[in-house]
């Protein structure tokens, strides 16, 4: 006869957390929800109801969360403008014995959000920092995308301005790891015009947006449809996103790669035409290809 389940307050691994240790006069790295707070872990709700006090990135976003778990701590705002200062009463609290929780807004903190600096003057300090894992978003856009890599390259946010943006993206197009770009919503279009124009037109990109949340949407299609999707549906240009680029393919040219480095220095300071044919004489690539980029390059940047 099968026995009924039993809710999930009474099964013993929610007893679990409180048998481990947590040593006193430690920082620990606390990672939250990236949008569904079920995602959230044992562990972690375990710690933070024993911290001390908890560094967060913004007081008003943490009570919010932890409102919906009945948490009631002490908050130290720490985010990019205070890090340094922030960091100092850290480490003399830690000293005198306490145990203090590193969380961001969302997901693992000191991965392009504010904490880095934070552990690495606990580390300085001589001071123990134990990491809690639990979501993030990089990883799990990768796990749901279905690129084959066991590669990847996180890149965080892209410059800002077109040609910074297309100049980093030029670099990373050779890499044969899967790319990993943080987005946010306001730039997702520029950052796709600035993918068109730089990467192949074959080259598969995943679109992980809202992840966890009641919109999410996760699309995979070729760098040439990428623009059309985008723009396709309003709703597309709204929330956070991930965005992962495929790696270069193993067999490409890196005379090919040499051609383009060339050819984005001369549109510089020359027309298309001039530009293309002069970088097929330096380094031996065919015009007509260097001439088609170049159109695609100087198309993006005029935008």
């Amino acid at each position: 006869m099968t026995q009924p389940a039993r809710p999930l307050s009474q099964l013993p691994v929610m007893g679990e957390p409180a048998l481990q240790s947590y040593p006193a006069g430690t920082l620990y790295v606390v990672a939250t929800p990236i949008g569904n707070v079920a995602d959230i872990t044992l562990r972690a709700l375990h710690l933070l109801e024993l911290a001390d006090a908890v560094a967060c990135e913004d007081t008003r976003n943490t009570s919010a969360l932890f409102a919906r778990f009945g948490l009631d701590k002490q908050m130290i705002a720490a985010h990019q403008h205070n890090e340094r200062e922030v960091a100092e009463k850290i480490v003399a609290r830690l000293h005198a014995g306490e145990r203090i929780a590193l969380v961001s807004d969302a997901g693992t903190p000191a991965v392009s959000d504010p904490g880095a600096r934070i552990v690495d003057a606990v580390r300085n300090a001589g001071l123990r920092v134990i990491p809690l894992p639990g979501a993030s978003a990089a990883i799990a856009a990768l796990s749901a995308s279905g690129l084959v890599n066991d590669q990847f390259h996180f890149v965080g946010f892209l410059p800002a301005k077109p040609k910074q943006r297309e100049s980093a993206l030029a670099e990373l197009a050779r890499m044969p790891a899967t790319l990993v770009i943080y987005e946010a919503p306001h730039r997702i279009v520029d950052c796709v015009e600035s993918l068109a124009a730089t990467f192949p037109p074959g080259r598969q990109v995943v679109f992980a947006r809202e992840l966890t949340k009641m919109f999410e949407e996760i699309h995979r299609c070729p760098v040439s449809e990428a623009l059309t999707w985008v723009k396709g549906d309003q709703h597309r240009q709204r929330g956070e996103f991930v965005v992962l680029v495929e790696g270069a393919p193993a067999e490409t040219d890196a005379a090919e790669a040499e051609a383009e480095r060339v050819l984005r220095i001369l549109l510089e300071e020359l027309p298309v035409k001039q530009a293309a044919a002069l970088a097929a004489q330096i380094s031996g690539g065919k015009k007509n290809a260097l001439y088609e980029k170049a159109l695609q390059i100087k198309s993006a940047r005029d935008i």
